[in-house]
């Protein structure tokens, strides 16, 4: 996950949202989030068009609030400061999923 780049500040979720980016939401207590960063590092190796970020829910919760994220972790996407997809549930997710959300961002 050394990949992603953290947002600590309102502020830095402001700026991120306006590159085609994609927004990981995790904690590094939760067993699914531990999970997913077993595989993060080749996600984001695999897709470079995106520029990737971290939120810790935790250190963000205002954030998350506002988000209505509901689970983690959790992805959302991003393109000229607009929310344009969401991968938001409670569940685990697998390498193939998040790919295939990065698949679905893309139009593919």
């Amino acid at each position: 996950m050394d990949k992603l780049i953290a947002i600590t500040s309102l502020e830095a979720f402001e700026e991120a949202i306006k590159n085609q980016s994609i927004i990981m939401f995790s904690a590094d207590w939760c067993p699914d989030c531990i999970f997913a960063k077993t595989f993060m590092n080749d996600i984001v190796d695999e897709n470079k068009d995106f520029t990737w970020y971290y939120v810790d829910r935790d250190q963000m919760i205002d954030l998350c609030i506002d988000l209505n994220i509901l689970g983690i972790p959790s992805f959302i996407a991003y393109k000229d400061g607009k929310e344009v997809a969401r991968y938001v549930d409670k569940l685990r997710k697998t390498r193939e999923q998040v790919q295939k959300f990065v698949n679905e961002v893309r139009g593919e």
